[in-house]
């Protein structure tokens, strides 16, 4: 029996108008939301808060398998004028982040450039594109830290071979605006402040706050491999946080954070051999 087709698929205009019914739908939950006490971070802080909890960076014009570089080059620019929105953000307790609400959309008209985007496994470009990396960054951050993740839309599969990575695979997070957002929660009772910025072609960020946290977190990969399933090749493996106290050393406890098992998308003859495995 042959599939329906769903109407956001009759065409551009059906397709925009299925956007503007996920806005509307996104803008009156937030409403709700906000009505029941619930409020998003706004305040932006030229003070830095003293202490760092976390910082990262990584590079931004990474060479990918069928890309166009110039769209990592339109990434720089549309990651630095991201990047001031959110720079200096102050969460306060019990306070909300929410990535499109300090970014608001990415238009054109704001000096967004085409970039590559990743939707139903599929690439693309469009403007703003390529600020994915910025919301893989914070979230980083975050996963080293308590604060509670409240949103996150896991990229379902491989799209690329590893190119410089410096953080297990499946740690990153999808956004498109407005509907797929990043969102996170002050589970302190101190604000937080997340630092963000572009520099020679490196995005940096930074976690602060007012004072050390107690415990430390360490987030690792086991079980990393390839398994072929028909003709498909999926890559598996586990994401461990171990929870530590800082002053002791001992382990709190170890949570289990994310099961990966996403198809691979790319030539399947660049997956490493020595990491392909016979169990499934």
């Amino acid at each position: 029996m042959k599939k329906r087709k769903l109407f956001c698929e009759y065409g551009r205009v059906c397709y925009e108008i299925s956007l503007l019914k996920e806005y509307a739908l996104r803008d009156f939950k937030d409403m709700i939301s906000s009505l029941r006490g619930k409020k998003t971070a706004k305040e932006i802080s030229a003070e830095k808060l003293p202490v760092i909890i976390k910082g990262h960076c990584s590079v931004i014009a990474r060479r990918l398998a069928g890309v166009d570089m110039q769209l990592q080059y339109n990434k720089e620019t549309n990651l630095m004028i991201a990047a001031e929105c959110i720079n200096g953000v102050i969460i306060k307790p019990n306070e909300y982040f929410s990535f499109w609400k300090l970014v608001g959309k990415p238009d054109p008209k704001k000096g967004y450039l085409e970039g590559l985007t990743i939707s139903g496994s599929r690439l693309g470009k469009a403007s703003g594109g390529g600020l994915c990396q910025l919301a893989n960054l914070i979230h980083w951050l975050v996963l080293n830290s308590p604060l509670e993740v409240t949103e996150l839309h896991h990229h379902s599969d491989a799209l690329f071979p590893d190119e410089r990575r410096r953080v297990p695979f499946g740690t990153g997070t999808s956004v498109f605006y407005k509907n797929v957002d990043y969102r996170f929660r002050n589970t302190l009772n101190e604000p937080v402040q997340l630092l963000v910025w572009v520099d020679k072609g490196v995005l940096y960020g930074e976690l602060r706050s007012l004072s050390p946290c107690k415990l430390r977190y360490v987030i690792r990969e086991e079980g990393h491999c390839f398994v072929k399933e028909d003709d498909d090749y999926f890559r598996c493996s586990k994401i461990y946080r171990d929870v530590i106290d800082r002053d002791s050393g001992a382990l709190v406890r170890t949570e289990l954070i994310l099961e990966n098992h996403s198809r691979v998308m790319y030539d399947h003859s660049l997956i490493p051999k020595e990491e392909i495995s016979e169990n499934v």
